[in-house]
């Protein structure tokens, strides 16, 4: 996801969004511990995301 898009995003779309890539960042790396991936700069580009995803939504809760 691009910033532009995160910022769109409610507050409640957020956390969902947070949880859901969250989930998948832990199925990615579970099954590149068994088996190595294709393409491992996945994992890097979710956990970039979840970071955005949390960064914007800490910025969010300090203004409120």
């Amino acid at each position: 996801m691009k910033q532009q898009e995160i910022t769109k995003l409610s507050v409640e779309d957020l956390k969902n969004r947070i949880n859901d890539f969250s989930e998948q960042l832990t199925k990615m790396n579970l099954n590149h511990a068994v088996a190595p991936m294709e393409n491992p700069i996945q994992i890097r580009k979710v956990r970039r995301t979840v970071a955005r995803l949390k960064t914007e939504l800490t910025k969010r809760e300090a203004q409120a």
